[in-house]
This record gives structure tokens, sequence and C-alpha cells, in this order.
């Protein structure tokens, strides 16, 4: 009786998750309401304040849950993966509610009286044990330092998708990240390393394609 009940509650909780995403995406925070994201997840008020005690709780929930929208696409290592999480996520910016809704939150936070930095922080971490993966073989040029390539990395992608949502409604995103990485690669990486680093976003795509449910609309089976 107990797995079923931790089942339910798993998935009323995702569902809370999701549905604020949405909302959040598409009103900000001051705009949405709990009664918006009530009726959008189809649970009550209960089961919301259950796991979440305040809106701004449910608001930080979305915010940390950027890496769960990227890294499930992921196969490649080392450098390549790092490469790999900037085009999904250029991609899933496109796409994904809750994605977008966890980097405007993160962007609009100090209106709602939070300063958490832990999503910034989560992603360097993300990117420097990629980072650390690749020194270990021996893909990084010397002095290329992990903890603080990684940290650049997020400055950089947190304000080209700002720059890029202001001019084109991030469209050209993906283009956007290319450009870094042909900036970037180099300098950070032994030069048979930058020949064979694939930077393109068909790579994104492909990633999707490849981990999606069979049936599912897109996959050639439905």
């Amino acid at each position: 009786m107990g797995q079923p009940r931790q089942e339910r509650a798993i998935q009323t909780r995702g569902a809370l998750i999701l549905a604020a995403a949405e909302v959040f995406d598409e009103y900000g925070f001051a705009g949405a309401s709990i009664s918006r994201i009530l009726k959008r997840a189809g649970v009550t008020a209960g089961a919301l304040y259950f796991h979440f005690e305040s809106k701004e709780a449910l608001a930080k929930a979305v915010m940390n849950a950027q890496s769960d929208t990227i890294l499930p696409f992921l196969e490649s290592q080392g450098l390549q993966r790092l490469v790999d999480i900037t085009l999904v996520w250029a991609r899933r910016l496109q796409t994904d509610p809750l994605l977008r809704a966890g980097v405007r939150l993160t962007g609009e936070q100090t209106t709602f009286g939070l300063r958490d930095s832990s999503p910034y922080q989560a992603w360097s971490q993300i990117m420097e044990e990629c980072l650390l993966a690749a020194r270990e073989r021996g893909e990084l040029q010397a002095g290329v330092e992990p903890s603080e390539l990684a940290e650049l990395i997020v400055e950089a992608c947190t304000g080209m998708q700002m720059y890029a949502a202001a001019e084109t409604c991030r469209a050209d995103l993906s283009d956007r990240v290319v450009r870094m990485w042909r900036l970037l690669l180099p300098g950070i990486a032994v030069p048979s390393v930058v020949a064979r680093t694939a930077v393109d976003p068909a790579r994104a795509l492909a990633a999707e394609e490849a981990t999606a449910p069979v049936g599912a609309p897109g996959d050639g089976t439905g």
C-alpha cells in the first residue's frame, strides 16, 4: 500500500512543478497565481501545500529543475558532453516550458524576494565535471582550470540567452552557441580535439529523437 501512495506523491509533485513552470513561463512570478497553478495541475490546494509551503518554494523547485530538462538527453563524454549541454540547452529553451520558466525565474528572482545562486552553481558544477573528465582524457590545453572555465561558460550562456531573448526571442540562440564554441575551443582544447569536437545544432535534435519513447510523436513508429 505504501509504494503506490509514494508513487502518487511523486507524480503529484511532478505535475505541480510542470504546471507551475507553464504558468510562470506565461505570466512570470507576479502573474502566476496559486489558483492558476492549481487549475493547470488539476490538484487541490491541500496537495500543493503538502509538497510546497509557498509559491516561492514552488518557484525555487522550478528554478532548480533546469538540468533535469537537459541531462537525460546526453550520452557523450568529456568536452563533447559540455558542448552538447549547451546545444541541447539552446534548443530546449525554444520548446520546454520547464527550462524556460527556470531561466526566467532565476533572472527575475530578486523581484520576489529571493537571492539564490544555486541554479548557476549547479550548472557550474555540472560543467566542471565535464571539464575534469576532459582533462583526464587529455583534451584540454595546459593551464586550463576547469572550475574557472565552467563558471565562465555559465556566465556567457546566461548573458547570451538574455541578449537573444531581447533581439530574436531566442530564435538564433543555437547559432550564438556555435559561435561561442568556435571562438573558445581553439583556446582551451588541444588541436586534435578541436578538430573532432562536433559543434552542430543538429546534435540536439538527434539527442531528443534518440531518447523519445517508442510511439511518441515524431519517432516514426506512431
